[in-house]
């Protein structure tokens, strides 16, 4: 049996994983655990041995950071996933083939700079990122598409529909999903809108885990938990949530920022907005530089089938010509599907498996 660890810095990593953890073991052949750091925040921790225990997969956990490391390192791992380099080189033996299927692929320069050469296969989301990867000296890289997107083809319509009965749709309104990243944010600008937007929409919003979980962007939750109390059409998905996939198909328009999302969404080729508004740290409103220097300047120039804003005042009218005119941008849609994602056929996660077994002969 082969030996395989998926070391998740993060619960929002989980998504990624999920789909080759299930194509792991319908090959079979392969003893999988997961382990998550011991300095995450105690509630995050009893979120990911839930989902593992629902997975039914073994967990490594210790009571300190220091013994979590030695019993993954005892352990002898025969392959290891990471959703980023983090300390990689202190968990793997030279037998160690590591893998990394990274977390995002959205606008911040975290992708390029994610590098180490202990990895020895990384997996890629499109053709283009690969061409780019390639070109910047980057080896060990195989096209796969993104395996959090598997389970978006084949979702089972009768469990959509529940997912909307539990958050209680009216079903004569349309459905607006917002799913902002952490920062740069357009949350405190954007809140405002969705009140108004609520009267004649289902909003359902998504946050990023960093929005419940670490201290200095909890704000963001209890603003958004303020907005749920007061707006009967506004619907929270709690912090133990952390699968957006489902509920995409429950959305007829997405709103974000600078989020993944904004790729993740193309599949269903329905209306997109991008906020351009951001509230940013008082360093990066006085050095802006610091602030551009974090983000992938070039492709979001690049991004051409979105409706974007600068203005929150702008979003109600966005929305609403965007739902009178879904096809409008389809094209444009169909063409950044075919640029930023690699066959999205629900089979990246075994083309990652087949080059891990490719790898391990």
């Amino acid at each position: 049996m082969t030996s395989v660890l998926f070391e998740t810095h993060h619960l929002y990593y989980l998504p990624n994983f999920t789909p080759v953890i299930q194509e792991l073991k319908k090959r079979g052949g392969f003893n999988i655990s997961a382990s998550i750091p011991h300095k995450m925040p105690k509630d995050e921790q009893k979120i990911f041995y839930d989902a593992c225990s629902n997975l039914g997969i073994p967990v490594i956990k210790a009571l300190n950071e220091e013994d979590r490391i030695e019993k993954i390192k005892e352990e002898n791992f025969d392959v290891i996933l990471v959703g980023n380099v983090g300390q990689l080189n202190h968990l793997t033996s030279k037998k160690t083939i590591s893998v990394m299927v990274y977390h995002g692929i959205g606008l911040k320069q975290s992708y390029y700079r994610d590098i180490d050469d202990r990895i020895n296969i990384r997996s890629v989301e499109s053709q283009d990122r690969f061409d780019e990867l390639k070109g910047k000296g980057h080896k060990n890289l195989v096209l796969t598409g993104f395996t959090k997107l598997d389970p978006l083809i084949d979702l089972d319509s009768e469990e959509v529909l529940r997912l909307g009965q539990d958050l209680g749709f009216d079903p004569d309104k349309k459905t607006i999903l917002y799913a902002p990243s952490f920062y740069p944010s357009s949350i405190e600008l954007l809140f405002p809108e969705f009140e108004l937007l609520s009267i004649n929409h289902n909003i359902i919003i998504k946050l990023h885990n960093f929005s419940w979980l670490q201290s200095r962007y909890r704000y963001q939750s209890k603003m958004a938990e303020a907005i749920d109390a007061r707006c009967e059409n506004v619907h929270l998905l709690k912090k133990e949530i952390f699968d957006i996939i489902p509920y995409y198909h429950l959305a007829d328009i997405l709103v974000s920022d600078i989020s993944s999302t904004l790729f993740e969404f193309l599949p269903l080729n329905k209306p997109i907005i991008q906020a351009n508004c951001y509230s940013l740290k008082l360093k990066h409103r006085v050095f802006s530089r610091r602030f551009w220097k974090k983000l992938d300047v070039k492709r979001m120039q690049n991004i051409d089938f979105t409706y974007q804003i600068s203005d929150p005042s702008e979003l109600s009218i966005r929305v609403q010509f965007a739902l009178d005119y879904p096809e409008e941008m389809a094209s444009l849609r169909k063409d950044a599907h075919g640029l930023y994602l690699f066959n999205p056929d629900g089979e990246a996660s075994s083309r990652l498996v087949d080059a891990i077994e490719e790898t391990l002969k």
